[in-house]
């Protein structure tokens, strides 16, 4: 009789940043490793790509992959085994992922993007698209929800100005009004 303890992990694999040039054989290693342990994936997604606190392995800089799975718990063991073993991945964490609300876990999903981001990528490598458009719609996800959160702050911004400068246009008539006037004395002959 087997006691099989199924619970749900959260598990983070940095890869080097040369990975970005081929992130679908990252993606593939990584499902790879996972599938050999007999998971099941709920959420997987590229988490960022930055740089590193301190060289590994020197590499200044390094790709993240959040994922979250369910598996038998006799079978971390053997995910860490392979993942320290693969020559591609630089650091792995898994932990329990049991306190995480379901809809935390189910934002996290992000393998339509990380396809997009491969397809945009690949199309850029051949050169099939070298348009404004595609330039624009290459950019990280990182990137779009900085610029729009930018562009989402602006208005909130622009009527602050225009209130402090409709302020100072109030006040600047009762400075001129405060300030002496000069006169000149008329000239002797």
């Amino acid at each position: 009789m087997s006691d099989q303890r199924i619970n749900t992990y959260e598990g983070l694999f940095l890869f080097p940043q040369s990975a970005a040039g081929d992130l679908q054989g990252a993606l593939d290693h990584l499902k790879q490793i996972l599938a050999k342990a007999e998971v099941e994936i709920i959420s997987l997604s590229k988490w960022d790509e930055r740089r590193l606190a301190y060289e590994i392995k020197g590499n200044k800089r390094g790709i993240y992959f959040l994922t979250f799975f369910k598996a038998d718990a006799s079978k971390i063991q053997g995910i860490e085994r392979d993942c320290n073993l693969s020559e591609q991945l630089l650091r792995i964490m898994i932990t329990r992922a049991d306190n995480i609300p379901q809809e935390m876990i189910d934002a996290a999903e992000g393998q339509e993007k990380l396809s997009d981001e491969i397809r945009l990528r690949a199309e850029s490598d051949t050169g099939t698209d070298t348009g404004e458009s595609s330039r624009i719609e290459s950019r990280s996800a990182a990137e779009a929800a900085e610029a729009a959160a930018t562009e989402a702050a602006k208005p909130a911004a622009e009527p602050a100005k225009e209130d402090a400068k409709e302020d100072a246009k109030k006040d600047a008539p009762e400075a001129e009004a405060e300030k002496p006037v000069e006169t000149k004395a008329p000239a002797e002959a």
